[in-house]
This record gives C-alpha cells, structure tokens and sequence, in this order.
C-alpha cells in the first residue's frame, strides 16, 4: 500500500514539471524559450532593391503590406505612388500614414498571391519626381503552417505510467492476498 501511495503522490508532484518543457502560450508561443522573445512569421515576404529605394513586403491574410525606404539612408519614402503589378494584374497600393506602410488590399491581387509559388512582381514608385521599377519575387508554400517540431506526449505518458503504477498495485495486492489466504489453509 505505501508504494502506491508514495507512485501517486510523486506523480502529482512532477506532473507539472514534466508537462512545462514545450509549453505553448494561447497565441501557439513557446513559453519557454529564452528571453521572452516570440518569433511569429508574419507570412511570405519579399525584398527588393534599385539604387535608389529598397522595399520590403508581407503577404498577410488581408493585405499586402509594403514598406519602402531610400536605400543609402533608410530614410522611410512617405506618401508616394505604388503600384503592384503580377502578370498584368495591377493593384495601387493605399499609403497608411499612421504605419509608414503601403497595404494592397484589393481581393483579386490577394487571391491571386495567395496561390502557392513564385510570384514575380513588378513596384512602380513615384515618390515626387523621382520614379524607379522595383521587381521581386514572393514565395508562397504549398504547405499548411504547421509548427515544424514535435512535441513528446507527456500527458499520454503520465497517464499511462499511472496505469501501470495501478495495475503493479492490483499484482501485489492480489499476491500478499493469496499469501496470506494460502498460508492460513495449510
């Protein structure tokens, strides 16, 4: 009877222990990973650069969201003109001065985008009196996000080594029963 006990309490004591490693926030995050820093892919991307600007954007699920800068001082482009060309399928992109970004929102270029593959794009940006052609590529996977590691089912495992400590209980309880009624009859 003790061994049993003692099997139940330390497996409620470590239950908690054992579960943490791998642990996920409500938002999928590792919480324990070091530093409180939480990587989260903001989805497809694609960089460019001329001479003059550089430009980085994301697909996400209800936009495109581009920003620009001058490629020698990163100083942001503010309130130009830009527009997203893919295979003749154009998109003028919307500046949103409260971001500093430009977002395409329009559902056919999203749609589009949103198709697994290369996506060659071509940026014509008027910013002023300069103007410049952008071109870049967006990749988008064919596969679902799922996070790329697995986890050890330690709940299946608790629980399985909890049966295990039950049924090694039933075995030596039956048998100290058994000794003792066969002990008594001879």
């Amino acid at each position: 009877m003790n061994l049993f006990k003692f099997v139940v309490l330390y497996f409620l004591l470590t239950a908690s222990a054992i579960a943490a490693p791998g642990a996920h926030g409500p938002d999928g995050e590792h919480l324990d990973g070091a530093g409180g820093h939480v990587h989260r892919d903001a989805g497809p991307r694609v960089e460019t650069f001329t001479e003059s600007f550089e430009l980085v954007g994301r697909l996400q699920a209800d936009e495109l969201s581009i920003l620009i800068d001058r490629y020698e001082t990163n100083e942001p482009v503010l309130n130009a003109k830009l527009e997203v060309d893919l295979n003749g399928l154009k998109a003028l992109a919307k500046f949103h001065a409260d971001h500093g970004d430009y977002a395409v929102d329009e559902e056919h270029m999203l749609k589009a985008l949103a198709k697994p593959g290369k996506h060659a794009l071509i940026f014509t940006l008027t910013a002023g009196n300069e103007s410049d052609l952008l071109e870049g590529t967006l990749i988008v996977s064919d596969e679902v996000k799922t996070e790329d590691h697995s986890h050890f089912p330690w709940g299946w495992s608790v629980v399985a080594l909890f049966v295990v400590a039950v049924l090694l209980f039933a075995i030596i309880r039956f048998r100290r029963r058994k000794k003792s009624t066969g002990n008594n009859h001879a």
